[in-house]
């Protein structure tokens, strides 16, 4: 794969995973065929090319599937169907097709922490007796206090308040507690029963057979919870989905206290169950980990041989801009991946976190945020913020392993900030009363044409999510070809990185520079990213690629370049 021009994908190598670069795609904000508003998969079928021209490797789809829509469709009510509003099983087909005849994969995202509160299963749990067999696919538990009235723990909700919720018997008698790490439309399944266990091998077995080349696990170190389901209180500074406690950007003083119901030993059996699964398959059918774990050392238990074959790397993606914390976690990423003899992964942004060219130049206490929004103290200077979002890409598609874009990143998008409070359907945004304003504000659906209704998102100006004027500006079609501009930039890179292949490449620190300047040689390109303000002039050697136009040799402040070895 490495070595080709972009327009010639091969989907045949071995362990093709290692260096391709994969693109997620939000089918609710990528493109709308039918005109709804909504994102469908005929949509992302008939932008594929567009997807091809960029140099991309796979695409990865965040939930497709049925779902009354709570989490946008990480409730899922049906592992094994199309929600309408994105369209069929044969939508599907078509848009898997027409992906490998342009050696593009495809990823399927899968939820197995949770289901929906409308699947079946839960809706079968719910009509059959305590301490029955349906009941025991979820993980119910009686309250405490003389009448059971209070929870069965402490456990808080990733999105905001109580993790469990009570019952109602069909007498009209307090029932039992259900747990719910997320929503409380998303109960969560309970892990130790052979049942759950058995069911989502064959939800694998049904995409693997439709041609899918792997899965995006989602929420992948949750699962297991800790026997006794103990009482826990996060750490204030601790992030959500768990991980460490940093003192300061980038900085991390101590390794938080695993919580019991994230990153217990027992998820690593269920994942070598299932690498069973995928590698009765042919053409390298992987497994993708959202594990929000720290430190890198612990991320890497997921990709072991016989487990993942990615994890995504967290800790680079929450990495402030800065020389010094960017060199740490690049070398700890590689040694900790490389220790278990797998790829380092690279991420920037995702459809859960603030956009990269808004959360670059953030102040420091909004950099673990939960979204960003109007009344956000500290917002971030839109120049500053897109300038070292080109820089930061333009570093990490130098690197040696695998990356991962979120759509519209190639555009250049923004957060959006200023979203009307009616228009906002993030389930955090209103567990917490509008104290965090979530994640719609990396999920505004993509300009594509800058004149055309909602900038050619869909065929009607409708969009689930309002478009901001200046989404005009940043249209694909204002982009197409202008030298300088954000995707031009994005192609550049994908095509010199496969041109020089960096992703089979390595990390050969370049001293001559201070801490401000991250400099290195991977094969045959040297790579310098100034991620300071004071400007400084480039070592000899050919220029291959700037993340801006520069005045001779001299590389000012939040600048990267690429010159031939």
């Amino acid at each position: 794969m490495t070595g080709e021009a972009p327009t010639e994908h091969d989907r045949t190598p071995a362990e093709w995973w290692r260096t391709a670069v994969i693109y997620q795609i939000y089918p609710r904000s990528f493109a709308d065929a039918n005109g709804d508003g909504m994102g469908d998969l005929a949509g992302i079928t008939g932008r594929l090319p567009a997807l091809h021209d960029l140099g991309i490797d796979a695409i990865w789809l965040s939930p497709f599937y049925t779902s009354p829509q709570h989490d946008a469709g990480y409730d899922v009510a049906d592992y094994c169907d199309v929600d309408p509003i994105f369209g069929t099983l044969a939508d599907f087909d078509t848009l898997q097709h027409t992906a490998h005849e342009l050696g593009i994969r495809v990823i399927v995202d899968l939820v197995p922490n949770h289901s929906s509160s409308a699947h079946p299963w839960f809706q079968a749990a719910l009509a059959a007796p305590e301490g029955s067999a349906e009941r025991a696919h979820y993980i119910f538990r009686e309250g405490k206090g003389q009448h059971g009235e209070f929870p069965p723990n402490n456990w808080e909700s990733v999105f905001g308040g109580n993790a469990w919720t009570r019952l109602t018997n069909p007498d009209g008698t307090p029932g039992q507690w259900y747990l719910h790490l997320f929503d409380t439309t998303q109960p969560d399944f309970d892990w130790d029963n052979p049942w759950v266990r058995a069911q989502f091998r064959g939800v694998l077995r049904f995409w693997l057979d439709r041609g899918a080349d792997g899965f995006r696990v989602d929420v992948a170190h949750g699962m297991i919870k800790a026997a006794g389901l103990p009482d826990y209180t996060p750490p204030v500074e601790g992030g959500s989905m768990g991980g460490a406690t940093v003192t300061e950007p980038g900085i991390i003083a101590e390794w938080a206290e695993t919580a019991p119901y994230w990153a217990q030993g027992g998820v690593h059996e269920i994942y070598r169950d299932w690498r069973l699964v995928l590698d009765e398959y042919p053409g390298e059918r992987i497994l993708a980990a959202e594990a929000w774990v720290d430190p890198l050392s612990h991320v890497a238990e997921w990709v072991r041989p016989d487990e993942m074959h990615q994890a995504f790397n967290f800790a680079y993606l929450e990495t402030p801009w800065g020389g010094p914390t960017l060199r740490r976690v690049i070398d700890d990423s590689l040694t900790a991946f490389s220790a278990v003899g797998a790829p380092s992964t690279w991420v920037l942004s995702n459809h859960d976190v603030v956009r990269h060219a808004s959360r670059l130049a953030l102040t420091a206490e909004n950099l673990q945020g939960h979204g960003i929004g109007p009344k956000t103290a500290g917002l971030p200077d839109t120049v500053v913020g897109l300038q070292r979002a080109r820089a930061a890409t333009a570093l990490m598609l130098a690197l040696p392993g695998s990356s991962y874009l979120y759509q519209g990143e190639e555009l250049g998008l923004p957060e959006v900030i200023d979203l009307p409070d009616a228009s906002r359907e993030d389930p955090t945004w209103f567990r917490t009363n509008g104290e965090r304003y979530g994640r719609d504000g990396c999920r505004v659906p993509l300009p594509w044409e800058s004149a055309a209704p909602s900038y050619g998102f869909g065929p009607t100006s409708a969009s689930w999510l309002p478009q901001p004027a200046e989404w005009g500006t940043l249209a694909r079609d204002a982009q197409e070809g202008v030298p300088g501009s954000t995707l031009e930039l994005y192609k550049l890179a994908l095509r010199l990185r496969r041109e020089h292949a960096l992703g089979l490449g390595a990390v050969d620190w370049l001293a001559g520079f201070g801490d401000p300047i991250v400099h290195f040689r991977n094969g045959g390109v040297v790579v310098v990213a100034n991620t300071g303000t004071e400007p400084i002039e480039l070592p000899a050697g050919e220029l291959l690629l700037t993340s801006e136009p520069l005045a001779g040799r001299t590389l000012p402040g939040d600048t990267t370049a690429w010159l031939r070895a």
